[in-house]
């Protein structure tokens, strides 16, 4: 039997093409786990955490105990929550859970429960500056086997969107093609964020037309989704809501600002349309109200900054009391580590809804080695032991990190707005 106790445990920051945070810890017998700590634009917050107030704590702790030190991480800081204190316990948490898994010789989902499914529906981004160039969007992630898609468009008037690629092709590497994840550099290469303009009424306006484009050209069957990104007030998310139940949404996501979840109350009371939230949210108490009262269909936390493997199944566990499903948060910024955690849980748990698919780039997969499949639309997280991911230490080092960050939202008149 292998010596569980952590040896040692190391914070990795690379960046090949974007930054990620990894957590890697070994224990006595050699066993290695890892574990996502990104945190889009604030990612040296994290790594410092781990480094001068998480690591100090794992030497000697028995690996094997995972649930136990999660409570020690969580309950024990007394400063509880917020995105760096839960990014950090979910590397820990995710590299424990590899090392069990790896121990076990299972691939994680197994310890998990088992397969609920042979694999996980996956949907894709696809965006256009206009019409013409989202239909191509949209056909390209067809011919690579997608079966449902999310809709972001452009908006007359405005500059940029985020949400929508600034271009479509322009040689970008395949996996960067139609990607607006990624922090970005200010004007001159200082690291301060793009200042993008929005307008609301305009955005209205235009989005049913976009879907009734987009279910003119591929038909009713096709399932769509759009993101509109905490920038509505109740009341326009649930104008906009009404305006696109004639075209049949697999779900919005994020129609008003996640901070007050009664807002959704107003909204359920006056569209039909599924309703996902959650991406920002760190804990399950972010969700209570949600959840009680049905107000989502959909819950989105993603995994990295969710305090999780352990905590996330235990959300998804909640909401299935109540009917509803999955949606794990699947950006680019999620690293391949904190994918596959998502694919283990998504195999494994009843409530399964979606998942969001970002396809990494290249030089992402050149550091972090997967066992990721996608077949007939589907994602799986193959059948390695632990999470299925390594990471080639070499090739992080030959990406240092790049400060950078996302963008900023303002109205016309300069106020700023949520994005």
């Amino acid at each position: 039997m292998p010596t569980t106790a952590i040896a040692s445990a190391e914070v990795i920051v690379t960046s090949p093409g974007r930054n990620f945070v990894t957590l890697q810890i070994t224990t006595d017998d050699g066993v290695v786990g890892l574990g996502d700590a990104t945190l889009n634009g604030r990612e040296l917050a994290v790594a410092v955490y781990l480094a001068d107030h998480v690591i100090p704590l794992l030497k000697g702790r028995d690996a094997m105990d995972i649930e136990d030190t999660w409570q020690y991480l969580y309950r024990g800081a007394y400063w509880r929550r917020g995105p760096v204190t839960m990014a950090a316990i979910a590397a820990v948490d995710m590299a424990l859970w590899d090392i069990k898994a790896k121990v076990a010789e299972l691939p994680l989902y197994q310890l998990l429960g088992g397969r609920s499914r042979t694999g996980a529906l996956a949907y894709a981004h696809a965006s256009g500056r206009d019409t013409e160039e989202l239909f191509d969007s949209i056909r390209e992630h067809l011919d690579l086997g997608y079966r449902a898609i999310r809709v972001q468009t452009g908006v007359p008037g405005l500059d940029s969107v985020y949400g929508v690629a600034a271009s479509a092709g322009d040689g970008a590497e395949e996996g960067d093609r139609y990607d607006y994840e990624p922090a970005r550099r200010g004007a001159g290469g200082r690291a301060r964020p793009v200042e993008e303009t929005w307008d609301t009424r305009a955005y209205l306006r235009h989005v049913p037309s976009v879907f009734e484009a987009v279910r003119s050209e591929f038909g009713a069957e096709l399932p769509l989704l759009h993101d509109a990104h905490h920038r509505l007030t109740p009341r326009e998310a649930a104008q906009l809501g009404r305006s696109l139940e004639p075209y049949d949404l697999f779900w919005l996501e994020d129609c008003t600002p996640a901070e007050d979840p009664t807002a959704l109350r107003y909204v359920r009371d006056h569209t039909t349309v599924p309703l996902a939230i959650g991406e920002v949210f760190n804990s399950i108490h972010d969700y209570q109200t949600l959840i009680t009262e049905r107000l989502v269909d959909y819950v989105r936390s993603a995994v990295t900054h969710t305090g999780g493997i352990t905590h996330l199944k235990k959300l998804a566990d909640f909401a299935a009391i109540y009917g509803i499903k999955t949606g794990f948060h699947g950006p680019t910024d999620v690293s391949p580590v904190g994918q596959a955690a998502h694919l283990h849980l998504d195999l494994a748990l009843h409530n399964f809804g979606i998942q969001e698919h970002m396809r990494h780039s290249e030089a992402t997969l050149e550091v972090f080695r997967t066992s990721f499949r996608f077949e007939d639309g589907r994602l799986h997280p193959g059948e390695r032991m632990g999470l299925g991911v390594e990471i080639d230490r070499d090739a992080a080092r030959e990406h240092a990190y790049d400060p950078a960050y996302l963008p900023v939202n303002r109205l016309a008149d300069g106020t700023v707005h949520d994005w």
